[in-house]
């Protein structure tokens, strides 16, 4: 009988043990956000319409992929607070914010937030837009379209297939390719490529689409870089709608490449939660 007791109590260790594992490597930011209420993706799908989901991405993030149903509410707004609380008195539901997924803190710090401004009756769905979307496409709008169409969504494999280190990035160079910086004004510190790039960010969407529509017509190859190499998620949904097959990104965007050329002289300053 002990030894029975001690065998499904050492069972019991390692399954707890294995589950706390996979929560951390997939949440990762949960232990610095424990006084987040946290929605797995099962209570989510069972509470879906009895809940208000909010968006805390960027609005080109938002209008290329999101929860159906959600509301628009980037984290960097100035008026964030007012907004929830406006949000939370109207509907009268719980709030569930979401961001891109896992690695994002987005929705850890949309729900600080919104605590901070008196909203109480809030929690962050971590799993993310990525997850959602590649689990439930009947509850998901992708380029205004709803429900998705079955392989219109870019899994990993998909968009890690169009990622070039910092080195072959730029062994890409020449005649046959044209470089795209789509940095904010803001995260542009200097231009990487002098001479050699055109720059446009997201919501020029004009220029974008002259530059895109120019390298198709010469058959170059487009290079295309951002801050971190997040942005260009959302902007290859973009490359694929308008058939553009001859396009790479770099890992890491901008400051991938200033750590791969001079990691070894740079002090890296811990990142503030």
């Amino acid at each position: 009988m002990k030894k029975t007791i001690a065998l499904i109590w050492l069972l019991s260790s390692m399954l707890m043990a294995a589950t706390a594992s996979a929560n951390t490597s997939e949440f990762p930011h949960r232990g610095k956000f424990k006084n987040v209420p946290v929605m797995e993706m099962s209570a989510l799908q069972a509470k879906f319409d009895s809940v208000a989901i909010v968006d805390v991405r960027s609005a080109y993030e938002f209008e290329t992929l999101h929860i159906k149903g959600a509301v628009n509410i980037p984290l960097s707004s100035k008026d964030f607070g007012t907004r929830l609380k406006a949000l939370s008195a109207k509907s009268g539901k719980q709030l569930v914010m979401y961001c891109n997924g896992g690695t994002c803190k987005k929705s850890y710090k949309a729900v600080e937030k919104a605590m901070a401004a008196g909203v109480t009756n809030v929690v962050a769905f971590d799993a993310g837009i990525y997850a959602w979307a590649s689990t439930h496409p009947q509850h998901s709008v992708l380029l205004g379209q709803h429900p998705m169409q079955a392989g219109a969504f870019i899994d990993n494999k998909r968009f890690k297939s169009h990622m070039l280190t910092a080195k072959d990035f730029e062994a890409n160079f020449g005649p046959r390719a044209q470089i795209l910086d789509i940095r904010d004004r803001a995260q542009r510190d200097t231009q990487l490529f002098p001479f050699q790039e055109k720059r446009a960010q997201l919501d020029e969407m004009d220029r974008i689409k002259e530059i895109v529509a120019q390298a198709k017509r010469s058959n170059k190859t487009l290079l295309v870089y951002d801050k971190v190499g997040k942005q260009v998620r959302w902007f290859q949904y973009f490359l694929e709608r308008e058939g553009v097959r001859n396009y790479y990104f770099m890992k890491g965007g901008s400051e991938g490449y200033y750590e791969a050329k001079l990691g070894k002289f740079l002090i890296k300053i811990p990142e503030k939660s």
